[in-house]
């Protein structure tokens, strides 16, 4: 067997999505080396469709950080109606959100911008990584070994490890059991996703009635990404277009909804997890490897760009003037808003689906009827609502 090519690095990233490439980015602006390690083709990672709107923290994190054009040009806007019986309603029509503005920015051309800069300014991003492994995570200078695309060993020695690989990765399945908390919860609502070319609504668009929830969302400008509550049992083929079209319609209230050619569909559970903490050794968890969101907060791409941004900080006052307390808080810094988030998204969830009555009782729908109209009609309501949906704390 051939010896394995040794290399040297200072971050050695695990995973080429959103957390993955925006802490490479951010470590270039800081002077940092790293290198990506992504296990699947370039073609596949720049097409895989995600949800994505990148709220006004965000936003200001590019901004800042003089990134800004990565974002693309893409609707801003605070503004989400959710249609109950049919009965329409405007979240962020209110004076306390408008100056913060979210930006509808389909995750996956946020990666294809984050792709085409980091290569062209000479990032080391390497597709088609496979079988990696991580060693040494309680020593000074961990190593990560994989098989590039050609088939070659290689060794990776760096300073830290950063695992931006997702709930499935190889990171966080290599912190030891008895290392690390995982906090899950089940919401017992299962979703079909359906990607279509179909124009998108004025706003993110959310409906619950007899028949269960739906939604549209912007995915480009004639592209809709679209949400069905279904059986737990359903899969994609209990689905043909005809019948996606016809409910979409009943449910969104839209008896003229536009079909288009459907591209992806999905089915998938709703749940929520948190690893406790987000590092171990030299090794730090961002992203999905750290927590998974419930998507009706649109928080869990902005989870990722959080972490990215307080573990690049981190380790540019490291390499630079050796002070670790960045690294040290790491954890604690990200965990504070991930349960913050977390809170959110299951309020929210948990009101949306209330109002269903396939999914509650008439006494959970009356109290979710009573938060709707808190949320829409006090000021700390909408106060609230001001402060999380655009990331403000």
């Amino acid at each position: 067997m051939a010896q394995a090519v040794r290399e040297s690095t200072t971050v050695a990233i695990v995973g080429g999505g959103v957390s993955g490439l925006t802490l490479a980015a951010l470590l270039r602006k800081s002077g940092v080396d790293c290198v990506v390690l992504e296990r699947l083709s370039r073609d596949y990672v720049e097409a895989r469709q995600r949800a994505g709107l990148v709220e006004y923290r965000g936003i200001r994190m590019f901004r800042e950080w003089d990134l800004e054009h990565l974002l693309g040009r893409f609707p801003a806007h605070n503004m989400l109606e959710i249609r109950v019986d049919g009965e329409t309603r405007l979240f962020g029509a209110d004076p306390y959100t408008s100056e913060y503005s979210a930006q509808l920015v389909p995750q996956q051309a946020l990666v294809r911008n984050l792709i085409k800069d980091l290569l062209s300014n000479g990032g080391d991003l390497r597709f088609e990584a496979v079988d990696v492994t991580l060693h040494e995570l309680g020593s000074a200078r961990p190593v990560v070994r994989y098989t590039d695309g050609d088939g070659a060993a290689r060794e990776i020695e760096c300073d830290f490890v950063a695992g931006c690989d997702g709930d499935h990765g190889v990171s966080n399945a290599s912190v030891p059991g008895d290392a690390v908390t995982a906090h899950t919860f089940d919401y017992g609502i299962t979703w079909l996703t359906i990607l279509a070319d179909a124009p998108p609504p004025q706003y993110p668009l959310m409906a619950t009635g007899q028949r269960g929830y739906a939604a549209q969302y912007f995915r480009g400008p004639a592209t809709s990404r679209f949400y069905l509550q279904v059986d737990p049992a359903d899969r994609p083929g209990d689905w043909p277009p005809e019948r996606i079209w016809a409910e979409l319609r009943h449910r969104l209230h839209c008896p003229d909804l536009p079909a288009g050619p459907i591209t992806e569909t999905e089915v998938f559970p709703l749940r929520a997890l948190v690893r406790e903490p987000m590092s171990y050794g030299r090794l730090y968890l961002l992203g999905d490897a750290a927590h998974v969101i419930s998507p009706m907060g649109a928080k869990g791409m902005n989870l990722a760009l959080y972490d990215a941004e307080v573990f690049a900080t981190a380790v540019r006052d490291f390499t630079r003037t050796g002070d670790d307390s960045g690294l040290r808080a790491y954890s604690d810094t990200c965990l504070a808003r991930t349960w913050r988030y977390q809170e959110w998204s299951h309020w929210q969830s948990d009101m949306i689906f209330g109002l269903c009555p396939a999914n509650a009782d008439p006494f959970r729908q009356r109290l979710a009827r009573a938060r709707f109209e808190r949320a829409l009609g006090t000021d700390a309501g909408v106060r609230a609502w001001a402060e999380l949906w655009p990331g403000l704390i």
